[in-house]
């Protein structure tokens, strides 16, 4: 799943989004937006996560939505 696949399906995964990351309010889900670069920066707000652990998160979250 690429950075497209993201904002197209974003009404689909948002709720797969907020479960996998719990603390999302629907505030951020609604900043975020489908838009990868702000979902890695509110993650790293939110759990103070680097941006390395962001991106391999999100890699992983992905690869699973695809593969489901």
């Amino acid at each position: 799943m690429n950075k497209d696949t993201l904002q197209g399906q974003w009404k689909q995964l948002r709720g797969r989004v907020q479960k996998q990351w719990g603390d999302l309010t629907d505030d951020d889900l609604n900043r975020i937006n489908g838009q990868r670069t702000e979902l890695e920066g509110v993650l790293q707000e939110r759990y103070g996560y680097t941006k390395e652990r962001v991106q391999r998160e999100i890699d992983e979250f992905m690869r699973n939505v695809s593969q489901s």
